[in-house]
């Protein structure tokens, strides 16, 4: 069932006379649609100011100047369909960014992508619908025609910290930027260029959780809508990717026994049996795989002991394996490795992957996971594209090429009408 939570109602309008020409404005000095981020202002006539100030929500400061409180009959409008529809590819691109949804804290953009879709559905013709999988946390599904024979889908969370959008001449930055806020904007962008031109019988699915443990992609696997095509967008600079490594978690504890540092011989240190440990897993030699390249072994987190002067009597460590193949070989490893020093506690698995293609497109191989083995083919034939690189997803850095923005809106376009013709859909 769909669903809604009260956005604000007021949005802050800039004093007759204020400077609008910052990097917050549009050319004119009009201002944008910026949800989320440092000036969250719409323009509207002065005799709609009739509220003093008001204070935002956490997520987006407002002006402090005069607010505009909206009458019931703009709401709608306002809170996004109409005006977000018609915003410009990069415009949109920065709203998203400028909307924080790191991981758990999805439901402000979830609500603003219902808002969005469910515009262009009652413009064309189609469904929208909120998915919840937990409290505030929920998937967002739209669709066009009897089914949605093919579904662009990405997701909507992002790993931590915040970073607010900026831009320059070749590229958009900020937290999401390319993993993946570009790439809702890019398929949002393509959907309704595919509606203007008639297309129907595909959809657009949103997923929460991804960066994490992708919950948002396991829920909708149970809940198919009889698609039998899954573009998946993630970063690969717009090359379809052939397959994509899988991925082995473990937990590495170990146990000792507390003493006097003075007199280490009446303790046990759990912290040298770790260290052992991890000396013997980072002699293991994994495997390489003719198409996806070497598999690769990450320590990434150590942490163990009480006090300097104390003998520890607990250590761990969380590794990270990226599966180029079967496992088995890799986890029998893992086990001989650790015995007599620690456990090996597994705490995820997910396969490699070998992926579709397309004639005439160009491809590669990415060594990180998705959402796709999540989906368990339940969305149908899984392909993987978007603009990007991820080389620097989940950095301070973190930015998009505007040319692989807008080259993605036409990618994504020629693959869902590609595909549809394939299934005698168009």
């Amino acid at each position: 069932m769909t669903t809604r939570a009260a956005f604000p109602t007021s949005f802050g309008c800039p004093e007759k006379g204020a400077d609008c020409s910052s990097a917050e404005t549009g050319p004119d000095g009009s201002m944008p649609w910026r949800l989320g981020g440092k000036a969250n202002t719409y323009p509207l006539s002065p005799e709609h100011c009739l509220k003093p100030p008001a204070r935002a929500e956490a997520g987006g400061a407002l002006s402090e100047a005069k607010t505009c409180p909206i009458p019931a009959r703009l709401l709608f409008r306002l809170r996004l369909p109409h005006t977000l529809v018609s915003m410009q590819l990069f415009e949109l691109t920065r709203a998203l960014i400028d909307t924080e949804s790191i991981t758990g804290n999805e439901e402000r953009v979830g609500l603003q992508l219902l808002d969005y879709v469910s515009a262009l559905a009652a413009r064309y013709g189609g469904h929208a619908e909120r998915s919840e999988i937990e409290p505030h946390r929920a998937n967002i599904f739209a669709c066009w025609g009897e089914r949605p024979t093919v579904t662009l889908s990405t997701h909507m969370d992002t790993v931590p910290p915040f970073i607010p959008s900026r831009e320059d001449a070749e590229h958009i930055w900020g937290r999401g930027a390319c993993d993946t806020k570009g790439i809702i904007a890019a398929m949002l962008t393509a959907a309704e260029r595919l509606l203007e031109n008639g297309v129907r019988n595909f959809g657009v699915l949103f997923v929460v959780g991804e960066e994490r443990n992708s919950a948002g992609a396991y829920h909708a696997a149970a809940q198919p809508k009889g698609a039998l095509y899954l573009i998946n967008g993630e970063p690969t600079e717009n090359r379809l990717a052939l397959g994509s490594k899988g991925a082995l978690r473990y937990e590495i504890a170990a146990t000792g026994r507390m003493a006097h540092s003075a007199y280490p011989e009446l303790g046990e240190s759990a912290i040298d049996k770790l260290l052992e440990a991890l000396a013997r897993i980072r002699a293991i030699p994994l495997p390489v795989d003719e198409l996806l390249g070497p598999s690769t072994l990450n320590i990434g987190t150590i942490a163990g002991g009480r006090a300097p002067n104390v003998i520890a009597d607990e250590a761990k460590a969380e590794i990270f394996i990226r599966l180029v193949g079967d496992s088995t070989a890799t986890k029998g490893a893992i086990e001989t490795a650790v015995s007599g020093k620690a456990e090996a506690r597994e705490m995820i698995e997910i396969p490699a992957l070998r992926l579709g293609s397309l004639p005439g497109m160009k491809t590669t191989v990415v060594a990180y996971t998705t959402d796709i083995p999540a989906f368990g083919g339940a969305w149908g034939t899984p392909f993987l594209i978007g603009p990007g690189s991820i080389h620097v997803a989940h950095t301070l850095e973190e930015r998009i090429p505007k040319r692989q923005l807008e080259a993605a809106v036409g990618i994504y376009q020629t693959m869902v009408t590609q595909l549809l013709a394939m299934e005698g859909g168009l």
